[in-house]
C-alpha cells in the first residue's frame, strides 16, 4: 500500500513540479522509463512499518532470491514461504523488467545486449551479484556485459562497450546526476536519448532523493497536489514526519535533535547519516552546510539470533525491491550500530519468510 501510494503522489504534476525543483537540469528531462529494481526500506515499528527512505539502484535483489530459494528448501516444513516469486518466475520476471524499460522509451524490436555499470565494478562489494544479474539475463536470451563508464565509447549516434553496441545500460552508479567527469560518455549519451538508462536521473529526482520525503510526510501539501484521501491516510501513518534542514529551522533541530535521524538529500548507502543523540558540534556544522534532512526517528525493530554458538540481538530493516509500483522481492538487512550496514558479523541480506498465522 505504500509503495502503491508513493508512486501515484510521484505522477502527479503538482508533485513532479514540486521535487524538481530541487533536482538537476538533467533530471528534468523524462525519456520514460520507470526505474529498475526500486528499493523501498521500511523500519518494522510497534506502530506499523515506517518507510524509511526510498532507493534507486537498490543492492540485493538478485543475491536475495538465491537466498530466499535456499530458505524456501529448507523451511517449506516450517509453514514458511519467501515472500514474493523466486527461481524461473524471478527471472521472468527481470527480463520482463528490463524489455519493459526498453519499450518505455519508444525503442522498438528486441532488446539485444545490456551493459551493468559501475565504477570499477570487480571492485565492488556486490560485484559477485553483476555476475548473478549478467547470467541471469542471459538466460533469458539477453547478452550482458559488465563494464565501467569510463570504458563506453560514444560516436553521437551509437553506444559501444568492449566494442559491442549497447542498448541499455543497467545504471549502478550512485552518481545520480551523472556529474562526475568519468561519466560524461553516458551523461552525453543519455542526453541525446541515444541509450536507455535505468534507473535514470529523472527516476531518482522524483523517487529517491530524500527532500522528496518533506513532502510524502506532509498530508497538506499531499493533498494539495490531488492525492486521493485514502493514499494520504497511507502516507500519514507510515512516513516519518521529515523536515530540510535550513537555517531557520537549525536551532529548534539541534535543540530536540535527540528525536531526529539526519540524512544528506542525496545520500546512499547510510553514508553521512546520523542519530541525532550520537551529534558533536562539528557534524552539526558541517550538517548545517550540506543539503541535509530531519527524519523523525523510528527505531527498528530486533531479531534475536545465534552467531558462533552466542545469543546475539540485530536491528532489522525490510526492503521491497520494486518496479512501476510492484513488487518483486522482500528481504531484510540485519546489523548493529546506528546505520544499516552490511559488515556486522552474523548481520548482513536475509530472506523475508511469511509464516501463516496459527489462528488461521
Amino acid at each position: 500500500q505504500v509503495v502503491a501510494a508513493v508512486e501515484a503522489a510521484a505522477r502527479l504534476s503538482g508533485y513532479r513540479q514540486a521535487v524538481l525543483a530541487w533536482a538537476s537540469p538533467l533530471a528534468h528531462a523524462d525519456f520514460g522509463p520507470a526505474g529498475v529494481l526500486m528499493g523501498y526500506d521500511f523500519h518494522l515499528t510497534e506502530a506499523g512499518p515506517r518507510l524509511i527512505e526510498v532507493n534507486t539502484n537498490a543492492g540485493g535483489a538478485f543475491l536475495n532470491s538465491l537466498l530466499a530459494r535456499a530458505q524456501r528448501a529448507c523451511c517449506a516444513s516450517a509453514g514458511a514461504a519467501a515472500e514474493a516469486p523466486t527461481g524461473a518466475d524471478f527471472r521472468a520476471r527481470i527480463a520482463a523488467m528490463f524489455c519493459d524499460e526498453w519499450r518505455r522509451q519508444g525503442r522498438s524490436g528486441p532488446l539485444r545486449r545490456v551493459a551493468i555499470l559501475d565504477d570499477l565494478p570487480e571492485a565492488q562489494p556486490l560485484f559477485p551479484e553483476f555476475r548473478l544479474a549478467q547470467a541471469l539475463l542471459a538466460s533469458q536470451g539477453i547478452e550482458t556485459l559488465i563494464g565501467d563508464p569510463r570504458d563506453l565509447a560514444f560516436d553521437g549516434t551509437e553506444v559501444r562497450l568492449q566494442g559491442r553496441p549497447v542498448d541499455l545500460v543497467y545504471n549502478r552508479l550512485v552518481d545520480f546526476a551523472l556529474e562526475e567527469a568519468n561519466h560524461q560518455v553516458l551523461r552525453r549519451a543519455y542526453e541525446a536519448g541515444r541509450l536507455v538508462v535505468t534507473p535514470n536521473p529523472h527516476n531518482y529526482a522524483v523517487l529517491a532523493d530524500k527532500r522528496n520525503l518533506t513532502l510524502l510526510s506532509d498530508p497538506e501539501r499531499l493533498r494539495g497536489f490531488g492525492l486521493e484521501p485514502a493514499l494520504v491516510g497511507v502516507l500519514q501513518r507510515a512516513v516519518p514526519q521529515t523536515v530540510l534542514v535550513t537555517p531557520q529551522s537549525a536551532t529548534a533541530l539541534w535543540t530536540d535533535r535527540r528525536q531526529w535521524f539526519f540524512k544528506p538529500a542525496r545520500g546512499h548507502a547510510s553514508k553521512a547519516a546520523y542519530r541525532g543523540d550520537k551529534l558533536t558540534r562539528r557534524v552539526w556544522d558541517e550538517i548545517q552546510r550540506a543539503p541535509y534532512v530531519a527524519q523523525a526517528f523510528a527505531p527498528p525493530s530486533v531479531r534475536r539470533l545465534q552467531h558462533q554458538g552466542e545469543a546475539v540481538e540485530l536491528k532489522v530493516d525490510v526492503r521491497l525491491y520494486t518496479y512501476a509500483g510492484q513488487v518483486l522481492l522482500a528481504a531484510a538487512r540485519l546489523y548493529r550500530g546506528q546505520t544499516t550496514n552490511l559488515r556486522t558479523p552474523g548481520g548482513g541480506f536475509a530472506p523475508v519468510l511469511v509464516v501463516a498465522d496459527a489462528e488461521t
